[in-house]
């Protein structure tokens, strides 16, 4: 089964190096035991641009969906047998990147 970990951030800072080498080794360690299937960081939350095109408007504006304090900053999609596997992988993703994660099952189908 699949699973998103998104990685919750509520500063405008980046990842220090020292961050950043620890997710590069959990990140070596997903792919060494098969659970890595993807994963990125993602830019600042200002640089985002909404589309809604629901209506057939196509409304386009720059910025964040939702002013908030937290943002998504990252994620990974993972392969996990289960969820307990998956939280406890989660829970080492999170204190390498030095954030709160949310994990989310990917739906079947």
């Amino acid at each position: 089964m699949q699973y998103l970990i998104s990685v919750v951030h509520d500063q405008a800072s980046l990842a220090t190096p020292e961050e950043h080498a620890a997710i590069d080794v959990f990140n070596d360690r997903l792919q060494t035991k098969g659970h890595w299937v993807f994963a990125g960081g993602l830019a600042a939350p200002d640089t985002a641009t909404v589309l809604d095109n629901r209506d057939g408007a196509g409304m386009v504006t720059d910025g964040p969906f939702l002013e908030s304090k937290e943002y998504l900053a990252g994620f990974w999609v993972i392969e996990a047998p289960d969820l307990d596997v998956a939280l406890k992988l989660a829970a080492e993703g999170s204190k390498a990147c030095n954030r709160k994660v949310e994990v989310r099952p990917f739906l079947a189908g």
